[in-house]
């Protein structure tokens, strides 16, 4: 009994007490440009280029709230990693937070400065870079080359080293380029459910999925794609260095100096 009237009197104390609801943080625009750490006129620019949602109206003012702010941090954080704001406007209309990490990239290079640091003639690079092994900055929303692109090129070099001449080294960038392209196309194709007699509800069930988890789909998929290229390149070598030994030709089937 004792119990019951000292619950009674704890509930009576909670009703008599008023409860205060701390309200969620408004702001002018002046005021989320202070927050920011940015100027009116740049979140004027945003919301122009739709990458900000209006502010909410209270009487004669326009209010903007924490999502706002996350926004624009999100944002700065994008331009950080030298996206473009075409990218920027589709990474965050995907609402996928953390795919961005997919295009992570250090280095930042004007093409000029690409072609200086490679050390290749800037006829080779424009000619790879026309076939589409070198790829276009724009294409992967970003506005300058990265050292991924930088490494590409030495890698062109060394090629160039050891003797490949630069209409081979354009060609056999071609032949990966055309490939990997067919590839594409027919791993979109059966994803489409195409080429098969797919379950619609299941496959539309696995798109789904796959959607909602690209950032972790396209990954595993480029560990697939290595270490099939990896594993086709090492059987290759062996077959190749077998049948040098068994038939005295090295690449292309070219006739080896018994001395060599």
């Amino acid at each position: 009994m004792e119990e019951h009237c000292e619950y009674m009197l704890s509930v009576s104390r909670l009703s008599t007490q008023r409860l205060h609801i701390v309200p969620e943080a408004r702001w002018r625009i002046d005021e989320l440009a202070h927050e920011a750490g940015v100027t009116v006129d740049t979140i004027r620019y945003y919301a122009r280029e739709g990458l900000l949602e209006p502010p909410e109206r209270s009487g004669r003012h326009k209010l903007y709230g924490p999502s706002h702010l996350d926004r624009l941090a999100r944002i700065r954080d994008l331009q950080s990693q030298r996206f473009s704001l075409a990218a920027i406007r589709a990474l965050l209309s995907a609402d996928r937070p953390g795919i961005e990490g997919l295009f992570a990239s250090q280095g930042s290079y004007s093409f000029d400065e690409l072609v200086e640091k490679s050390g290749l003639d800037p006829g080779l690079v424009r000619r790879l870079r026309d076939i589409g092994l070198l790829a276009e900055p724009e294409t992967l929303g970003h506005e300058v080359y990265d050292d991924s692109d930088l490494g590409l090129l030495r890698a062109v070099v060394e090629l160039e080293d050891i003797g490949m001449t630069e209409d081979i080294l354009v060609e056999l960038g071609a032949i990966y380029v055309r490939h990997f392209r067919a590839l594409q196309k027919d791993v979109h194709a059966m994803l489409a459910g195409d080429g098969r007699d797919w379950d619609p509800d299941e496959m539309i069930a696995v798109q789904r999925r796959l959607t909602s988890n690209s950032q972790r789909m396209i990954p595993a998929v480029d560990r697939v794609l290595n270490y099939v290229h990896q594993r086709t390149i090492q059987r290759l070598t062996l077959d190749a260095v077998r049948t040098a030994a068994e038939t005295n030709t090295g690449v292309g089937g070219v006739r080896l100096d018994p001395k060599t």
